[in-house]
Order: C-alpha cells, then sequence, then structure tokens
C-alpha cells in the first residue's frame, strides 16, 4: 500500500506544479475572475457526477459513503439553509464577481469537454472488472483530493477578500473545501473515524485493493482523474503570457 501512497503524492505533487495553479496570485484579475467562473461549472457537475457514480456502484460500504458525502451538499431538507453551491455563489459575489457576470457565463469549450469527460469516466469505471474500486477512486481523487489542492492554490488569491478586519474567515464554500477535501492520513492509516471526504472515501478503496491488478485499475484512474484536472487549466495557459509568468 505504500508504494500507491507514494504514487499518488508524486501525482498530487504534479499537480501542484500546474503552472496556472503556481501562478495564481500572479494572475491579472480579469483572468482570475475567467478562472473561477469556469471552474464554476466544474463544481456544479460534482452533484451529478456523484450521482452516476453511485447509480453504478455495487459495493454497499461504498455506496453508503458516497451517499453521506452527496447528502452533506445539500444540508438542509426544509430549504432553510444554502447548498454547498450557494455557499459558493456567496463566496463569489464576496470576491466581487457581479450577478451579472454570473448570468452572462456560459462553460468554454475546455471547460464542457472537462465535465463531459468526467462522465464518460464514471461510465467507463462502471463497465470495467473493477468498477467499485475505479468509481469509489474516482470520486475520491477527482472530487476530493485534487479539489483541495485546486483550493489550496486559490486561497492565497482570495483569502484578502474572504477575511474580516477582525480576522474572521468569512468563507463558505472555498476554504473549508481546501480543508475538508483533502488527504489527510495515507492510505494505510485511514479509518471511518476520519474527518475529511477524501480519507472516508479512502478506507474502503483500501480494503478494495486486494489484488495485482486492482492496483493497476487504481492507478489507470488516478491518472486520468489528473489528466482531466490539468487539461481544465491548460485552458487559461495564455493568462501567463499577460503577466509574464512562466509556462511549460
Amino acid at each position: 500500500m505504500r508504494d500507491l501512497d507514494a504514487f499518488e503524492d508524486a501525482l498530487i505533487e504534479r499537480f501542484r506544479q500546474h503552472p496556472v495553479l503556481a501562478a495564481t496570485t500572479s494572475l491579472a484579475d480579469a483572468d482570475f475572475t475567467a478562472l473561477l467562473l469556469q471552474r464554476r461549472f466544474v463544481s456544479l457537475a460534482f452533484t451529478p457526477s456523484y450521482d452516476l457514480a453511485i447509480d453504478l456502484l455495487r459495493d454497499e460500504a461504498g455506496l453508503r459513503i458516497a451517499r453521506a458525502i452527496l447528502r452533506e451538499e445539500y444540508p438542509d431538507g426544509r430549504g432553510h439553509t444554502r447548498s454547498h453551491r450557494e455557499d459558493m455563489k456567496e463566496d463569489l459575489l464576496q470576491l466581487g464577481v457581479t450577478r451579472e457576470e454570473l448570468v452572462a457565463s456560459r462553460p468554454t469549450k475546455a471547460t464542457r469537454r472537462a465535465i463531459e469527460d468526467a462522465f464518460a469516466l464514471i461510465a467507463d469505471a462502471g463497465g470495467s472488472d473493477d468498477a467499485d474500486l475505479r468509481l469509489l477512486t474516482f470520486l475520491r481523487f477527482w472530487g476530493e483530493v485534487l479539489v483541495s489542492v485546486e483550493y489550496e492554490h486559490l486561497w492565497p488569491r482570495m483569502a484578502p477578500a474572504l477575511t474580516g478586519e477582525d480576522g474572521r474567515n468569512r468563507s463558505r464554500f472555498y476554504y473549508p473545501h481546501y480543508v475538508h477535501d483533502a488527504k489527510a492520513h495515507p492510505l494505510t492509516t485511514v479509518s471511518l473515524l476520519s474527518a475529511t471526504h477524501s480519507d472516508r472515501l479512502a478506507t474502503r478503496i483500501s480494503r478494495l485493493l486486494t489484488r495485482p491488478e486492482s492496483r493497476d485499475a487504481f492507478r489507470e484512474t488516478e491518472e486520468r482523474a489528473l489528466h482531466l484536472k490539468s487539461a481544465f487549466y491548460d485552458q487559461f495557459l495564455p493568462a501567463l503570457d499577460r503577466v509574464g509568468a512562466p509556462q511549460p
């Protein structure tokens, strides 16, 4: 299992080094806003991704974990509390994004591709011999671990606008997801008592990694998830030219 942790940690570090993520604090305001508006569409695809995976999962323990995480996105069934997607909108408004910009925004071709390819990867995983392992691995790595890495890089740019004069953190979406989606423990030491979504999913994944073939499936799924995330940010590489930031 340690070899899989090392493999995964290397992928995480590779994502951290993506030129756009590494230069987030240097982006022009207009480009940073454009990035956030496009990233919003990927966030809106989070819940249908979980729903699609839940439709295809057969492992009952994995299903319960995925259902619990999905339900946390809508914390109040009576409608008195904002969903996590609404929390994202509130953070965006605090960051200076206007309602008019929200209304006018449309997913780019690259953003649509990132979302459609995520759905396709989930469907492909559901038809494989290691369907449960692949589905849970994708949900964890694409939907939780790498999301935390994204917000880890976005947060320094957001922090001044989302921190009050009293030092209180006013973020309802980005900072909480940066914390709660992260990989907090190695695959070898996670438990159901773990607080983060990533680690809760890892408790089941670690039990499904029983055969050499399953380890290959784990690696392949995480590689594909990383490719999807990186391809989304590649569309913003031209923004680096505008601020003189290095590109690969």
